[in-house]
């Protein structure tokens, strides 16, 4: 028996029955399988389990806490933390569990700073997962409040806890409005595909993809493609899933990963005119 079916029986006995416990079970798995790997420490069923757990848990606590940042959620916060749901695919149970804790992040007493704290913890040496995490935290602040107000300085605070960057911090609001603005234009031009089906992206334009790329429209041919390669290394979802970053979260990852890819086509194809 596989390790990665070892890790779903146990997370299904876990969890009793769950989808949830199967998908963290998976999880368990991979790192059982993995712990054999050279240079590097190997990780215990009960690490590999805290990850999914702690990342799922603390994803959608944080989203409650942020909107409750001025004192009250609006139903433009609530409206805003579905869509994410909605665009993560996750399921029926997950979406149960999401709200949930998203109730809890809501709480005067949460505790902001110690959630941080676990997560930097269970997710040492996997600075990757971190940036997802921060960017679904963003994500949802712009549709929300477009990250205003509180809202800002508390997920500049996450940022810090994580030892993110402010810099970082606000490339990748950029990339995420980009993308926003995208989705947007998409639907004001049609662009929606119908039958319940999410809206398809507008093509973005090329200073876009410049910002995207982190790299300057003045830069040679082979800075463009290095650039390029370590956008994909960083948000590929095939590095993020195998360094512990649960399926309910791979959806992010993946558009993130095409609209890297789409970036790259444009500059490229602006550049053989």
């Amino acid at each position: 028996m596989t390790g990665l079916l070892v890790g779903a029986v146990l997370g299904l006995l876990m969890f009793r029955g769950s989808l949830m416990g199967a998908l963290i079970g998976a999880i368990v798995g991979y790192f059982l399988e993995k712990s054999v790997a050279p240079k590097r420490r190997p990780t215990s069923t009960a690490e590999a389990l805290e990850i999914g757990v702690r990342f799922f848990k603390a994803t959608f606590e944080v989203m409650g806490h942020v909107a409750k940042s001025d004192g009250h959620v609006s139903e433009a916060e609530i409206a805003a933390a579905r869509q994410v749901m909605a665009e993560l695919r996750l399921n029926g149970q997950q979406i149960h569990a999401a709200i949930g804790h998203f109730t809890r992040g809501k709480s005067p007493d949460y505790d902001l700073e110690g959630t941080m704290h676990q997560l930097s913890e269970v997710c040492a040496h996997r600075p990757d997962l971190l940036r997802v995490f921060l960017e679904v935290q963003v994500r949802a602040a712009l549709e929300g409040v477009d990250m205003q107000g509180p809202a800002r300085a508390t997920v500049q605070k996450v940022a810090d806890l994580l030892d993110i960057s402010r810099l970082e911090l606000a490339h990748m609001e950029a990339v995420l409005r980009i993308r926003r603005e995208q989705f947007r234009a998409g639907a004001r031009n049609g662009g929606s595909s119908g039958g319940g089906q999410a809206q398809q992206p507008r093509g973005m334009q090329l200073p876009a993809a410049y910002e995207i790329l982190e790299v300057d429209p003045k830069a040679t041919d082979d800075e463009v493609a290095k650039a390029y390669r370590r956008q994909l290394s960083k948000h590929h979802p095939d590095k993020l899933k195998a360094n512990g970053l649960p399926e309910s979260m791979l959806e992010h990852a993946k558009q993130r990963t095409q609209q890297i890819i789409e970036a790259y086509e444009i500059i490229k194809a602006a550049r053989k005119k």
